[in-house]
């Protein structure tokens, strides 16, 4: 038994260097996008709030665009934002 690889990997699900997430764009799994209505917001923050993957940018109190290298598409922002201004749109 010389090739022992399995023992090179992480225990579990640890992270062994804190911050390396940001260099892992997981925005590749999705198979759907959250599209926002800028114009009708009332920036309420609602979709800020409640995004997972810290994926909704505020810059200056107002939302600047949704960072879709990390979105997975789930779809939380489209389902928690009271006033309807995110629309799920499926990728072809």
């Amino acid at each position: 038994m010389k090739n022992k690889k399995w023992q090179k990997l992480n225990i579990g699900a640890r992270i062994d260097k804190p911050g390396s997430s940001a260099n892992y764009q997981t925005g590749s799994w999705r198979n759907q996008i959250p599209v926002y209505n800028e114009k009708d917001c009332d920036q309420c923050g609602d979709c800020v709030a409640f995004c997972p993957e810290d994926c909704i940018i505020v810059k200056n109190n107002k939302i600047s665009h949704i960072d879709y290298k990390f979105c997975k598409g789930c779809g939380i922002c489209a389902r928690e934002c009271p006033k309807g201004m995110f629309k799920m749109k499926e990728i072809k």
